[in-house]
């Protein structure tokens, strides 16, 4: 027990074993988008289908999957980001002075990446302020209720589109996904390059694979915002 807890450590006290970690947590989070980007578009198919999907995720496991998924995905989240901040002020402190206008490049882009990551952390809380926890937006009330299958629940559909036709809230949506997925672009190929499966001959379709597949959840979920607010879709 104390060999393992020796080398969790040693582990965890390397910058290649943090970066690893990052990478793993990115990866996970990288999963999980295109997940919640298919169910949300089940706004686009109607009230019952999107209210139908909402109600199986809060009855999972009595109700007991949601929380264990949001406490996965948030640990995955504060621990990439968290990690990412400290191992970039390492790389900063241990810089030498002779360092090749490449590194300096790449130190840049690290810079970069701290803070649209810190933008998307601010971004994230919002959005679980603003449909999860639903504060100071009159969400939880009676009026966001519907009957499915003779059971109250709460009504996901009519929530998206109220909560979209705010222009404040869906142009907050428009910019933090923009970040988001600008973060992903680059994040996408960092992993694969931590991970050891980025090579010369693989670059460029893992950088291209990165473009594409930021470029298919920013259209996704930007197209949800914009066709409520701008195009009054459902309203």
């Amino acid at each position: 027990m104390k060999a393992l807890t020796r080398s969790f450590l040693s582990f965890w006290g390397s910058s290649i074993g943090r970066k690893i970690v990052v990478a793993l947590s990115g990866l996970l989070l990288l999963l999980y988008l295109p997940a919640h980007l298919a169910g949300n578009l089940l706004v686009f198919v109607g009230p019952e289908a999107l209210n139908e999907y909402a109600a199986f995720l809060h009855d999972f496991l009595h109700g007991a999957g949601i929380w264990l998924f949001r406490f996965v995905m948030l640990a995955a989240f504060v621990t990439h980001i968290a990690l990412s901040i400290q191992l970039t002020r390492e790389n900063r402190s241990a810089r030498a002075a002779y360092v090749r206008q490449a590194a300096v490049r790449t130190s840049l882009w690290s810079r970069t990446m701290i803070w649209s990551g810190l933008t998307i952390l601010a971004f994230v809380v919002y959005h679980v302020l603003h449909f999860t926890v639903r504060a100071g937006t009159g969400f939880n009330e009676e009026a966001y209720k519907t009957t499915l299958d003779g059971e109250r629940v709460h009504n996901v559909h009519k929530m998206m589109i109220d909560g979209f036709s705010s222009a404040p809230a869906s142009i907050a949506y428009i910019v933090g996904l923009t970040l988001l997925c600008s973060h992903l672009s680059h994040g996408f190929a960092s992993m694969f390059q931590t991970l050891g499966i980025r090579s010369d001959k693989t670059s460029a379709v893992i950088g291209k694979l990165g473009w594409l597949y930021a470029l298919v959840i920013w259209l996704g979920f930007l197209s949800i915002p914009v066709s409520i607010w701008i195009f009054g879709y459902g309203r």
